[in-house]
């Protein structure tokens, strides 16, 4: 359960390799308790951001705080294993001679905790992980989900202050990989521990995080829940790196300030209606430039016509069936948008209109 207090804070981070800004100047709190996850394409600054917060990398500005303690600047740097942190890494880094329960012991055997808790505490750890009754088990005779696991149980068992993890899943096989999301996020609550983690796969960051925090070029485009991330996006580059988008260049033709809406016209059809954060609504004026994000489930096809929001004429160019649902290429006046629909009951060409609760105005 998230209490509010930070446990982690980013303070004008930042730290260059040349003259690349890898991570340029940010700045970020993690409530105690709270699972973050930093995403965005390769060369984001996500994995030298994490490795900051662990020790690995000195920052060249700004300051990391641990609950409340400065452990990283410039010119000062908390080694890592004075951080009190548990790190889960891409490649599970589980020593093959040694046996599940020697894995997970070991920081408690470094610590020369008195054997009793050690056994308790590692027992307990399997217990959480689902791997109880593995513990004479070596490496090479799990499953890599079950290696990842114990490369877990070993980050959890110190009892870290928090629990840093750098695209843990990125080497299960897809249906391993879905369903150790789910296990992550049920333990990250059952345990109540401070999370961050790092990825740059969107359904992964959706399921996981209480916030996303999306990155590119080393800055942050927006910090905010997974559902904010998805239907109110703060910019194009979110808008287009989370889920499939179509945007829309228009200019204003009417505000309602009270509603968060604009009325927007553009060169595919009649004016319609989207929404939008009340204060950049309340920013815009009549005929200034606009771009609204349309997410696939926005657009309706052959449905009734809503909220005045015009229908607008369109040929179906393509159609995929992906189990639930179809997804379509829409062709409106020569520009290709997809939308997704729940059956396709309908021929090539068919009115589409747009949802004007989903559709989002970027600022």
């Amino acid at each position: 359960m998230v209490d509010g207090s930070s446990k982690l804070e980013l303070r004008k981070l930042a730290k260059y390799f040349g003259d690349v800004r890898a991570v340029d100047g940010i700045d970020l709190k993690i409530a105690t308790g709270e699972s973050v996850v930093l995403l965005g394409p390769s060369g984001c600054g996500k994995t030298t951001t994490l490795r900051s917060v662990a020790g690995f990398i000195q920052p060249d500005g700004g300051e990391i705080l641990l609950d409340g303690n400065v452990i990283a600047t410039d010119t000062n740097m908390l080694p890592p294993e004075k951080r009190n942190l548990g790190m889960v890494f891409q490649n599970y880094a589980v020593w093959p001679h040694r046996t599940v329960f020697q894995n997970v012991s070991y920081a408690l055997v470094i610590k020369k905790r008195p054997k009793q808790e050690i056994s308790d505490r590692v027992y307990r750890a399997l217990e959480l992980v689902q791997l109880s009754g593995l513990q004479d088990r070596y490496p090479g005779e799990l499953s890599g989900g079950q290696q990842q696991r114990v490369a877990l149980a070993r980050a959890i068992v110190a009892e870290p202050a928090m629990l840093l993890l750098d695209e843990p899943l990125s080497n299960l096989d897809a249906g391993l990989r879905e369903e150790m999301r789910f296990e992550l996020k049920e333990l990250q609550e059952r345990i109540e521990m401070t999370t961050l983690y790092v990825t740059h796969d969107q359904e992964e960051a959706l399921v996981l995080a209480d916030r996303i925090v999306v990155m590119s070029n080393g800055k942050i485009e927006q910090v905010a829940a997974p559902t904010d991330i998805y239907l109110r996006p703060a910019t194009q580059f979110v808008a287009d790196f989370v889920g499939i988008n179509n945007i829309i260049e228009g200019k204003v033709e009417d505000t309602d300030q009270t509603g968060g809406r604009v009325r927007v016209s553009q060169e595919y059809g009649d004016p319609f209606w989207a929404s939008g954060p009340k204060d950049v609504v309340a920013g815009l004026s009549k005929g200034a430039g606009v771009s609204v994000s349309v997410r696939p489930e926005a657009i309706r096809v052959n449905g009734a016509a809503e909220d005045d929001n015009p229908s607008i004429n369109a040929r179906v160019k393509a159609s995929a069936f992906l189990g639930n649902r179809f997804d379509l290429r829409l062709d409106i006046k020569g520009r290709e948008f997809r939308c997704q629909v729940p059956q396709m009951d309908f021929g090539d060409e068919v009115n589409v209109n747009i949802n004007p609760e989903l559709a989002w105005v970027i600022a």
